[in-house]
């Protein structure tokens, strides 16, 4: 068969253990023919890139697609790094633009400023900010909201309102303050209003395309909705989806405030199946998040006003019914994705796994998606029950959520996070991924980086978290390559350049191998199935 595209005078990194290097590459029909210069036809395009490094499409195995799309197109949008009046002016000029009662939603503000906002008196100066008009501003975790009087009106939270199951109004003087944890912002999100289909599209169109360019055809989205898992059918069956997206379906919803989910979603999403989209992972949120003491550990938070010194957290699901969800999913064919920052949760979570492949389902495959903090005793139980350790955000640095889990628990806790090298050492399948929006950035080769080094790839930040967790840097991208596809299960079509996958693969501006300066590296083209899909 003559090739369709033949890239040569290049180096090319296969991330296949059994040829990892080559000079060249052929493709036809998509898929990768060979790493070698191959026959041609007359219609064959010969590429020379002059020395250029080659590697596969990176695979993303966690962020929320849709969610970034519709923050870039359709809301406001401010760094981490912004303050009170940052954020204050912000609003104050986007409001300027909108109609008396319509909705202003955006993020994301910083964890460390949980306390500073749960006042009445940052409420009214929201308030003032936005002309009295409803707001609804997430934090960089995407689990708590800052809303203003308007929002609360709207949602019908009062003084009165008792806090809903999973979720805390904080109160100032016994009055909502205007910051929302966890499910309880779910009660401003079902009043918010949503997008139409079109709009929908177009944010999973969007995100996309800011995925290519940093060099990602393959993703896992970590939470969706039927407007989300109509929005990538629709787009596949257009011609349109450029990428290989893998769904995970809600059983539960303590933070976005999709309906439905559970059972309902699970009984529809195989109709969204589409080419380039699979529905196969069911995800649950086990637990919360550590800066607001939402998620379950086995030794107690420090010790505060509100909790004591004996509150650990708490899991959203009993053992029992954890164990009854995920055999129901593997019964209808389905992996699972499950939230767990807390090490007690990533304990619940393996017990559970454990029951399941007693059970006899040896294929399912299961991710821990961020698991944080893993006690020592379960770090051999990743490998041994096949379950993948998906390692997102980029928290293995020192940045602003890490200094906030420092302000709640024990400094020799606190910076004992993401084990990597062990889990690595002890044959568990670690996959990358992003979490974007909740990192600002998709851009794998920060996380990349952070991998290796442990440290602040962007120097904002001094020194290094738990250095001797650091990664190889072959491991790092296999992490954000093969070790993803694997993860979410789309290693039969992408994650290597291995002669019959799908020909995915990334030109990048130097040779990662070469270069003191990882972080900095660039992607020049994006190619999907043989289809160059970005060019810078």
């Amino acid at each position: 068969m003559p090739a369709d595209l033949v890239l040569t005078n290049a180096v090319v990194y296969s991330v296949d253990a059994a040829r990892p290097w080559a000079s060249s590459l052929a493709v036809a029909d998509g898929k990768i023919l060979a790493l070698e210069d191959v026959e041609r036809g007359p219609k064959t395009e010969v590429l020379d890139l002059g020395g250029a490094f080659v590697m596969p499409g990176l695979v993303d195995v966690h962020n929320h697609h849709a969610m970034a799309g519709r923050a870039e197109l359709f809301e406001l949008t401010f760094g981490a790094d912004a303050g009170v009046e940052d954020i204050l002016a912000a609003v104050r000029a986007r409001a300027a633009s909108l109609s008396p009662d319509e909705w202003l939603t955006g993020g994301a503000w910083a964890s460390t400023m949980v306390a500073e906002l749960s006042s009445s008196t940052a409420r009214r100066a929201l308030d003032e900010a936005a002309g009295g008009r409803p707001v609804s501003l997430s934090d960089d975790s995407r689990h708590n909201r800052w809303v203003s009087s308007r929002a609360l009106e709207l949602a019908g939270i009062a003084a009165a309102t008792p806090d809903p199951p999973g979720g805390v109004i904080v109160r100032d003087g016994g009055s909502p303050s205007g910051l929302l944890l966890e499910a309880a912002g779910v009660l401003v999100e079902r009043v918010a209003g949503g997008l139409t289909p079109e709009q929908h599209r177009r944010a999973s169109q969007r995100a996309i395309e800011i995925l290519h360019g940093f060099g990602v055809t393959a993703f896992q989205d970590a939470g969706v909705s039927t407007d989300i898992l109509g929005a990538l059918r629709s787009l596949d069956l257009a011609g349109k989806l450029d990428a290989w997206v893998v769904s995970s379906l809600l059983v539960n919803d303590p933070i976005f405030g999709f309906d439905p989910v559970g059972a309902p979603l699970l009984a529809v999403a195989e109709s969204y199946r589409s080419p380039h989209h699979r529905p196969d992972f069911v995800k649950i949120f086990l637990d919360g998040v550590p800066p607001t003491r939402t998620a379950a550990f086995l030794e107690p938070y420090l010790p505060d006003e509100t909790h004591g010194a004996c509150f650990h957290g708490a899991t959203t699901m009993s053992p029992a019914e954890l164990t009854e969800w995920l055999l129901t999913a593997a019964g209808a064919g389905l992996s699972a994705k499950v939230h767990c920052t807390g090490d007690a949760s990533v304990r619940q979570f393996l017990d559970a796994v454990e029951q399941v492949r007693a059970a006899g389902f040896t294929g399912t495959r299961f991710q821990v998606a961020h698991g944080q903090f893993v006690h020592p005793d379960d770090l051999p139980r990743f490998a041994a029950l096949g379950v993948a350790a998906d390692i997102s955000p980029f928290l293995w640095v020192p940045g602003v959520i890490p200094s906030a889990i420092a302000q709640v628990l024990p400094a020799s806790r606190a910076s004992r996070m993401q084990p990597n090298r062990t889990l690595l050492d002890l044959g568990a399948l670690v996959a990358g991924g992003s979490d974007w929006p909740v990192s600002e950035s998709p851009n794998a080769w920060e996380g990349i980086a952070g991998l290796v080094t442990r440290e602040d790839p962007a120097g904002r930040r001094p020194g290094a978290l738990w250095p001797e967790q650091a990664i190889t840097l072959a491991e790092a991208i296999e992490a954000f390559t093969l070790g993803g596809a694997r993860a979410c299960g789309l290693d039969d079509v992408t994650g290597a350049l291995t002669p019959g996958r799908s020909a995915d693969f990334v030109v990048l501006d130097r040779d990662p191998f070469r270069t003191a300066e990882v972080a900095a590296t660039r992607v020049v083209e994006t190619w999907f199935a043989g289809r160059r899909v970005f060019a810078r």
